[in-house]
């Protein structure tokens, strides 16, 4: 039977047009009118008043918002806790040091109390990197308004909201600066690739100049910062131009899959992902989550699991193992930067809630390329899980 993927790239056709014009052209190397024309799509679709540039990832795009927001070595970093690495990543290359907030139990991203909290207690803080987990909006109104207060510059982590809405605006149009990321598994992709949002034009020839290894205007090759190479490909880019007339269809369509799980599991002691009324997701992934009290015995060392099955009862890792047995894709949720090993000397702000969303939190199938009746099947294996038919 066919692999039920968790989400994998859907392309249309379009991208070959641009792919094949940049060919016809001769122009494949970095930059170029695909990219241009990217970044100007990009901006006139989230709804302009921004600069943008786009780049070779998500992470990169990080990278430069760290650098443009000043981060230095021993600069303290208030970062969401729940979020994957690359979100955080980044502060540690310019030599910052994170400190993990802990996730709000309506949106599952960053609590506006425990930021506040990490401000008290870390007041020279002047840079939050917030992301928006699995598409939902987090609370903008709150957190922005905090930064504000401490006068603190905000990089808002919108690789996996690309579309989502907050109050009617769309995700990226919040923070001092915004990234967007285009990996294979995002709601549009460039098979890999990111943007940088920007407030200003000055910070995204910034962003340029660094991302070109920082060649001065000088007839040889001159520098005087360090450098990288940062590019989004004319090729990939073109990618990306196609892939953006689909992004609405895609939004619908993931949409319809995390209400297909909502209905099909409203019998069962799980609940899905949430979002705040006055937002709108993009929904790129549905996540479940196992009420505490209908979860069997699981245990999770650094890198394996172990459960016992109990009539009526689950876990996560049971389901995401038999899922697999089914040639079903799923997998855990993302495991808390205070819980990793590396970050394991940073301080975590915040009550633990982002561990229960990771105890009790699977990331179900949710690629727009699988029918009903493949979903069908994945709810079904849920179902008996539990013990159900």
């Amino acid at each position: 039977m066919e692999r039920i993927l968790l989400a994998s790239p859907t392309m249309h056709g379009e991208e070959n047009n641009y792919i094949k014009e940049a060919f016809d052209r001769n122009w494949i190397a970095p930059l170029g009118f695909n990219c241009d024309g990217f970044e100007d799509e990009m901006t006139e679709y989230l709804g302009g008043n921004m600069h943008a540039f786009a780049t070779v990832s998500g992470t990169s795009a990080i990278h430069l918002a760290v650098k443009l927001a000043g981060v230095r070595p021993g600069d303290y970093v208030l970062c969401s806790d729940l979020t994957f690495s690359a979100t955080v990543n980044p502060v540690s290359y310019e030599g910052g040091i994170q400190v993990f907030i802990d996730s709000e139990k309506e949106t599952w991203n960053m609590s506006p109390e425990a930021l506040e909290e990490g401000f008290s207690k870390y007041p020279d803080a002047k840079v939050v990197v917030l992301a928006h987990l699995y598409g939902t909006p987090a609370k903008l109104d709150e957190i922005t308004e905090i930064c504000r207060k401490h006068d603190a510059i905000l990089i808002e982590d919108a690789a996996e909201a690309l579309g989502a809405e907050y109050k009617g605006i769309k995700c990226g149009h919040f923070g001092n600066y915004g990234i967007l990321s285009f990996n294979g598994n995002k709601i549009i992709t460039t098979s890999g690739g990111g943007m940088l949002l920007s407030r200003t034009k000055e910070d995204r020839d910034k962003a340029l100049f660094w991302s070109t290894q920082a060649r001065e205007n000088a007839p040889w090759y001159q520098h005087t910062e360090l450098g990288y190479n940062y590019r989004m490909s004319n090729v990939v880019a073109g990618i990306g131009r196609g892939q953006l007339k689909h992004i609405e269809e895609h939004k619908q369509l993931k949409k319809e899959i995390y209400q297909r799980y909502k209905e099909g599991f409203k019998d069962l002691p799980v609940q899905m992902n949430p979002y705040a009324e006055d937002s709108m997701p993009n929904f790129w992934l549905s996540v479940l989550t196992v009420n505490e009290e209908y979860m069997c015995r699981q245990e999770r060392t650094d890198n394996c699991t172990t459960w016992v099955h109990e009539p009526g009862k689950s876990c996560p890792d049971e389901i995401e193992s038999i899922l697999s047995e089914n040639n079903i894709e799923s997998r855990p949720v993302w495991k808390p930067m205070h819980m990793q090993s590396y970050y394991a000397d940073r301080d975590f702000i915040g009550s633990g809630f982002s561990e229960e969303i990771f105890k009790r939190g699977l990331c179900l199938p949710s690629d727009i390329k699988m029918t009903k009746e493949d979903q069908d099947r994945v709810i079904g294996i849920v179902k008996k899980c539990f013990g159900g038919n």
